[in-house]
C-alpha cells in the first residue's frame, strides 16, 4: 500500500509540476516499531519491495567517491541532491553520477532556508545550483530538495520544479556513527521509502552501505526517486 501511495504521489508531482502549482512529498511522523513480519521477508515470486536512498549537500572529493564506490559494487542506483556551492572542482564526480545510473538534483546554491528569502533570493538560490548542475554535467534536473524540507508556496508559481521531501530520516547528520544510523533506519525501513542520509560524512557512507547491504537481504531494490513514478 505504502508503495503505491510513494508512486502516486510522484505521478502527480510531474503532472503537476507542468501546471501552477506543484505537488510535494511531505514527512512522516517518527515510528520505531520495526518492520512489519511482511517487510522482512524476502518476496519471492513477487515484486520486489522499493526504497530510494538519497544523499544531501554533496558532492564532497573523499566522501562521495567512496560511496559512488559502493553503490557501483552492489549495483545500486540512488538520488544525489547536491549543492551548487559544492560543485566546483568536483564536475568529474558528477558526470560520473550521472554515467553510472544515479540521480541528480537541485539542493539550492549555498543551503539557505528558502522560506526566510524574498521570493528572488529563493529563485536565484534555486536556478544558481540548477545552472552549476548543467555546467557541469550537462543536464537540467526536474527534482529539487529545499533545504530543511522547507519549500515557499509562493516558488510553486514561479518554478516548474518537483520538490522531493522524505519519509525517513536516518539522522545521520546528528548521530555520526555508522551502527547507530544503521539501526535507525534498518527498524523503521518499509516499502515505499524515501531514506534522507548526506554523503558528505564517513560514517553516512559506511551506514549507507550497511543499510543497502541489510535491505537487499530483505529483499528490498533500490530505485531513484523518478522511478517510483513506474512502481
Amino acid at each position: 500500500m505504502k508503495k503505491w501511495k510513494t508512486g502516486l504521489l510522484i505521478f502527480l508531482a510531474l503532472f503537476l509540476s507542468f501546471l501552477p502549482g506543484i505537488l510535494r512529498f511531505g514527512q512522516k511522523g517518527e515510528k520505531y516499531a520495526g518492520y512489519p513480519a511482511s517487510a522482512k521477508q524476502t518476496h519471492a515470486g513477487r515484486e520486489p519491495l522499493k526504497a530510494a536512498i538519497t544523499f544531501d549537500d554533496g558532492p564532497h572529493s573523499v566522501c562521495t567517491p567512496k560511496l559512488l564506490d559502493g553503490l557501483k559494487e552492489r549495483g545500486v542506483k540512488a538520488t544525489f541532491f547536491v549543492l551548487g556551492q559544492n560543485i566546483q572542482g568536483k564536475e568529474e564526480i558528477l558526470r560520473r553520477m550521472l554515467g553510472e545510473g544515479h540521480l541528480i538534483g537541485n539542493h539550492t546554491f549555498s543551503h539557505r532556508d528558502l522560506t526566510a528569502l524574498s521570493e528572488k533570493e529563493a529563485e536565484q538560490e534555486v536556478i544558481r545550483a540548477g545552472n552549476a548542475i548543467y555546467e557541469a554535467a550537462g543536464v537540467y534536473t526536474a527534482f529539487i530538495r529545499p533545504p530543511f524540507g522547507r519549500w515557499p508556496e509562493n516558488l510553486d508559481f514561479r518554478m516548474t520544479m518537483v520538490p522531493v521531501l522524505w519519509t525517513l530520516d536516518s539522522r545521520d547528520w546528528e548521530l555520526k556513527d555508522a551502527s547507530a544510523v544503521a539501526a535507525r533506519v534498518l527498524e523503521q525501513a518499509e516499502d515505499g521509502e524515501v531514506i534522507l542520509m548526506h554523503d558528505c560524512y564517513e560514517t553516512s557512507v559506511e551506514a549507507a552501505l550497511q543499510i543497502i547491504d541489510e535491505m537487499q537481504k530483505q529483499g528490498f531494490e533500490f530505485v531513484t526517486v523518478d522511478e517510483m513514478v513506474f512502481s
